[in-house]
C-alpha cells in the first residue's frame, strides 16, 4: 500500500513538473515572439515588397501541415519558388525520403543522390535563394506560434502526404507541438536521413526542458549567423 501511495506521489510530482514546463514553454514562445514582433513586422514588410517586385504570385506560401496529435493547421512561409511550380518531383522525393528509400550510410547520412531532386534550382526565385539561405522564409511562422499551433522549438511539421507514409514509430513526433527549429536542425547535418531526423526529435521529446529549449534556440541563432542556415 505504501509503495502504491509513493508511486502516486511521484506521478503527481512528475505531472506537476511537466505542466510547469509546458506553461513556461508557452510563456517563452509568446514572450519572445511579442518581443521581436515590432522589428519582425518591419523586416517582413521589406521582404514582402521584394518578393512582389522579384516575381509574380502571392507573397506568402500557405500550406497545410500536421501538428500535435495529428491535427492539421495552415503554416505560413514566405514564397521562395516561382508561382504554380510543379511539385510532383518534390512529392516523389519526399515520400521516398520518409520511407527510407534514399541510400544512406551507417551514421544515417545520405550516400547517393536521390532519383528526384526535391526542388529544381530554376524553380527558386532570386529573392527565394536569399530567404532560404538565411531562413527568413520561416519568419511568418511567428503567427503560427502566437496562435498556439507551433512552438519555437519542436519537430519540424510535415505535410499530410508525407505523414501518410510514416512508419508507426515516426508518429511519436506528434506528441509535441511542431517547432520553428529543433534538435535535428541544430545537431543533424543537412543530408541526414528522415529516420535520423526522427531519432533526434524523439531524443528531444524524452529530454525536453526549458534549458534544452533555450540551448536549441541559441544553437539555431549561431547556425543562421554562421551561414549554416537552411539552404
Amino acid at each position: 500500500m505504501a509503495n502504491n501511495l509513493f508511486g502516486n506521489d511521484l506521478a503527481t510530482l512528475d505531472m506537476a513538473k511537466y505542466r510547469r514546463y509546458l506553461f513556461m514553454k508557452r510563456v517563452l514562445d509568446v514572450g519572445l515572439c511579442l518581443a521581436i514582433l515590432p522589428i519582425a513586422l518591419v523586416v517582413m514588410g521589406v521582404i514582402a515588397l521584394t518578393i512582389r517586385l522579384d516575381s509574380d504570385g502571392p507573397t506568402l506560401f500557405i500550406q497545410e501541415r500536421v501538428g500535435r496529435g495529428g491535427r492539421h493547421f495552415r503554416m505560413y512561409k514566405f514564397r521562395t519558388m516561382n508561382h504554380n511550380s510543379d511539385d510532383q518531383a518534390s512529392r516523389n522525393f519526399m515520400k521516398a525520403f520518409v520511407r527510407g528509400q534514399i541510400a544512406q550510410g551507417n551514421d544515417g547520412s545520405l550516400t547517393s543522390g536521390p532519383r528526384y531532386k526535391p526542388v529544381q534550382k530554376a524553380q527558386i526565385t532570386r529573392v527565394g535563394r536569399i530567404l532560404r539561405k538565411t531562413s527568413l522564409d520561416e519568419l511568418p511562422q511567428i503567427f503560427n506560434i502566437l496562435r498556439g499551433e507551433m512552438s519555437l522549438v519542436g519537430p519540424r511539421p510535415n505535410v499530410p502526404w508525407e505523414t501518410d507514409v510514416y512508419h508507426f514509430w515516426h508518429q511519436e513526433r506528434f506528441e509535441v507541438l511542431p517547432g520553428l527549429t529543433g534538435l535535428a536542425q541544430v545537431r543533424g547535418r543537412s543530408n541526414i536521413s528522415f529516420d535520423a531526423i526522427v531519432r533526434y526529435d524523439i531524443e528531444y521529446i524524452t529530454q525536453r526542458s526549458l534549458k534544452l529549449d533555450l540551448q536549441i534556440l541559441w544553437w539555431t541563432v549561431v547556425a543562421v549567423f554562421s551561414g549554416r542556415g537552411a539552404g
